[in-house]
């Protein structure tokens, strides 16, 4: 996970150019204005031509500007902010192609399990960021974190340009007959040509599914960016120590995520209504988090706070069960372009959410940032419980 990345190098980094806390919220943020650009793109780019192309397209774009990121910093800040926004272009397209691909391989009973594995990629992603990053900085200096996780993306793509497929119709690999059981149990076969805008935007849920994306992700960004500093600042744990502790919540994540969607089939499997697991499993992915941010101010204990910060990433994976599968329940055909509209919101807050909280800690504190995180968590449970279904409302 290359945001994790920077979320260590921003540390010597800063003091080698002399940036404060709110161009540090700057640089932060700079990744989400090219993320926030692609996600529709790349959703409708998915729909209609695959999400091999796509994605393989992405890692390759986001790989380069990482590998160019060293070159920028010492160009200057502006430079370093459009390398970073570049990067972001390239990481926009990644989610709303996986959600495609999933939703042409995976049925409605494997749901939750296939997107948690996917999403426990990511996440064991960040523990190697976090776990390799110190080493390479004290060992290398901080340029080479950005040049050796660039080059990885090459190694990947050739891989999957051999490998992957973006429909079982396309895979040689498989029978004819698993081919037709796959088929008859996802979207495999119907191609999408146009996009139902109207039909799509009229939905409750749909819209449901953009609000919650924004509430979940204002927490869940600034987590990804700040925690390091927070250790670093608060914890006054050093930079290697940062870096080993932020690893426990990712860990955290890569587990209860699996765990998560593998209660969430359990209990489709066993005839509990899609609608109901939805709603169960994202209300422990909103309610989790805001209880154990909540006690961070109460905590002077360093091990207890790691441990608030574990639980809280921890229940936040439970979401991968809950509005991250969503979009494949209400519009399976159109669940690349659902993914990058609701990420929309989601990347929004995490342009808005990484800026602020540098503001936020120039004239307040941290309780003032774990406040607002509560706070749309919170409302977050609300419109969720009222507004979203497990049902399939588009055609």
């Amino acid at each position: 996970n290359l945001q994790v990345n920077m979320s260590i190098a921003i540390m010597p980094m800063s003091a080698e150019y002399g940036w404060n806390p709110q161009t540090v919220g700057l640089i932060q943020s700079s990744f989400f204005w090219g993320y926030l650009l692609t996600q529709i793109a790349g959703g409708i780019w998915a729909d209609k031509v695959g999400g091999k192309t796509v994605l393989g397209f992405g890692v390759i774009w986001w790989s380069v500007a990482t590998a160019l990121t060293p070159v920028a910093a010492k160009l200057g800040l502006p430079f370093l902010l459009v390398v970073r926004a570049f990067m972001g272009i390239g990481e926009g397209v990644a989610m709303p192609a996986m959600n495609n691909i999933l939703s042409k391989w995976v049925p409605v009973s494997e749901r939750s399990r296939s997107l948690a594995l996917v999403y426990s990629g990511m996440y064991l992603g960040s523990v190697t960021g976090l776990a390799f990053s110190p080493f390479l900085i004290y060992k290398f200096g901080w340029p080479s974190v950005f040049y050796s996780f660039g080059s990885l993306g090459t190694v990947w793509f050739a891989t999957w340009a051999a490998k992957a497929y973006s429909t079982p119709l396309e895979d040689p690999g498989i029978s004819a007959e698993e081919k037709k059981l796959i088929i008859s149990e996802t979207t495999s076969g119907e191609p999408v040509t146009t996009i139902p805008w109207g039909v799509i935007l009229s939905k409750p849920p749909v819209w449901a599914l953009i609000a919650c994306h924004f509430c979940h992700n204002w927490g869940t960004f600034i987590l990804l960016t700040w925690m390091p500093t927070y250790y670093n600042q608060v914890l006054k744990f050093n930079l290697t120590e940062s870096s080993l502790f932020c690893v426990l919540p990712w860990l955290t994540m890569a587990i209860s995520a699996n765990v998560g969607g593998w209660i969430a089939d359990t209990l489709v499997s066993r005839g509990t209504s899609v609608t109901t697991v939805r709603k169960i499993m994202q209300s422990i992915g909103f309610l989790g988090p805001a209880f154990f941010l909540s006690q961070l101010s109460h905590i002077d204990s360093p091990a207890l706070a790691v441990l608030c910060m574990a639980c809280s990433q921890g229940s936040d994976a439970f979401s991968q069960s809950g509005l991250y599968s969503n979009h494949q329940d209400i519009g399976p055909r159109y669940a690349g372009v659902l993914l990058g509209l609701s990420n929309t919101a989601g990347v929004l807050a995490g342009v808005f959410g990484t800026a602020a909280t540098g503001y936020i800690l120039q004239h307040g504190s941290w309780d003032d940032v774990f406040k607002l995180s509560v706070t749309l968590y919170l409302v977050g449970t609300v419109i969720w419980n009222l507004f979203s279904t497990g049902e399939k409302i588009i055609d």
